[in-house]
């Protein structure tokens, strides 16, 4: 079965019943761009997971490294990546920190990014900072410069380049990151994409988008439906980083000889960056949701034009609402094709909103003072039209907001 466009905009939506457990007709969930309801065949891959222990004992690990090459083969082709090598990690942190472990900071201390990084860059390079560390950070808004920027902030000091494809907190793409890519490589200077909010909801090409060269860090928690624990490093083809953190999967061809002189060897490819035995139900749940993708149609071309059109409607909605700018103001300083999967509404009243919308059951998140609204391919039409009317109707409401906000 292929599912359309039109499909997906009906009552009910030709995807709710496969994610009956998450109760996607009952409640309106908006918080795509940070997780989304996982389909019920989840639920049957856990349990696989643990039938395939309870069956095989310590044999379970080739089904186990079976299951993670399907979710590598999965992350690569949403990518349409095929020469790219893919290592598997619980989250962006840990792969950042091996990552990071592997550039030559004591002859290269400077770190160049922005001031736009989620938590897991952005407090880990604050920290490398109070360590003398040099992290120089030019500003996210406006994201169409922001490629250009840091090219002029790369001189030979350089380690590194860390920058996101979409702001998490602005929903800000990032135009011009394959010119960016060709003058790291020109350079020397490894460049770190963290396409978290990119992935599955934006097409990504890494060829046509010139970026062969670079490194990626993301996963599928958010647009691509597989719960937690499936994050991944991308590597380019001709990596030789030697990562100081360093678990002993990335050295499985040398157990044999159990060589204890000499350097540390890697693996080459996806395991260059592996670390040490791990629970591997997260990939066995990984690898049945990108097969019912595959079942379903839901290519990222497709998921790309739902999202625009949810988008489309969740704004038209919103601004024909007509509400008052001092309590509520959609950022529209770059338009929705130059967005990633979400909306984001400026308003002191945030949190508060948040909490209400929640009591009539659309659920939205904010960041702040910043509103956060993003839709999935599960949400219908009149479910989108339901959420921004309960949205609008809350600021335009006697009384609704007249609270002092929360700060």
């Amino acid at each position: 079965m292929t599912v359309t466009l039109e499909q997906l905009r009906a009552t009910p939506n030709a995807l709710a019943a496969h994610y009956s457990r998450f109760r996607v007709d009952e409640r309106i969930l908006l918080t795509g761009h940070s997780h989304q309801a996982w389909p019920d065949c989840c639920r049957e891959a856990q349990l696989e997971a643990w039938d395939d222990a309870a069956r095989y004992g310590d044999d379970k690990w080739s089904h186990a490294f079976a299951k993670a090459a399907q979710v590598q083969r999965g992350f690569a082709r949403v990518a349409n990546d095929p020469d790219g090598h893919y290592t598997l990690g619980e989250n962006t942190h840990t792969l950042l920190v091996q990552w990071l472990s592997a550039l030559p900071l004591r002859t290269r201390p400077r770190i160049v990014t922005t001031d736009g990084e989620f938590h897991s860059a952005r407090r880990q390079l604050q920290r490398l900072a109070e360590e003398g560390i040099e992290i120089h950070s030019v500003a996210s808004v406006p994201a169409a410069d922001v490629a250009d920027k840091l090219i002029r902030a790369i001189d030979n000091r350089t380690a590194a380049v860390i920058v996101s494809s979409v702001f998490y907190h602005t929903g800000h793409r990032v135009p011009e990151l394959g010119e960016l890519a060709r003058y790291c490589a020109q350079h020397g200077v490894p460049l770190l994409v963290d396409v978290y909010h990119h992935l599955n909801v934006v097409p990504l090409d890494v060829a046509a988008d010139g970026l062969g060269t670079a490194y990626f860090v993301g996963g599928g928690y958010k647009y691509c439906q597989l719960g937690e624990g499936n994050c991944f490093l991308r590597l380019p083809p001709d990596c030789q980083l030697r990562p100081v953190i360093t678990g002993w999967f990335a050295e499985f061809q040398h157990l044999a000889s159990q060589r204890m002189t000499g350097p540390v060897p890697y693996e080459q490819g996806a395991l260059r960056f592996a670390g040490a035995t791990y629970d591997p139900t997260a990939h066995y749940r990984a690898a049945r949701v990108f097969e019912f993708f595959d079942e379903q149609g839901l290519t990222p071309q497709l998921l790309h034009s739902v999202n625009r059109h949810q988008l489309a409607l969740l704004a038209d909605g919103f601004d024909r609402g007509d509400t008052d700018p001092n309590l509520i103001l959609r950022d529209k300083r770059v338009s929705l094709a130059e967005r990633g999967g979400f909306l984001t509404f400026r308003t002191p009243f945030a949190a508060k909103l948040k909490s209400q919308l929640a009591e009539s059951g659309v659920i939205v998140d904010n960041r702040g003072d910043t509103l956060r609204i993003g839709p999935a391919p599960y949400c219908s039409d009149a479910q989108l039209t339901a959420a921004v009317s309960a949205l609008v109707d809350l600021v335009s409401g006697t009384g609704a907001l007249t609270e002092s906000p929360r700060r």
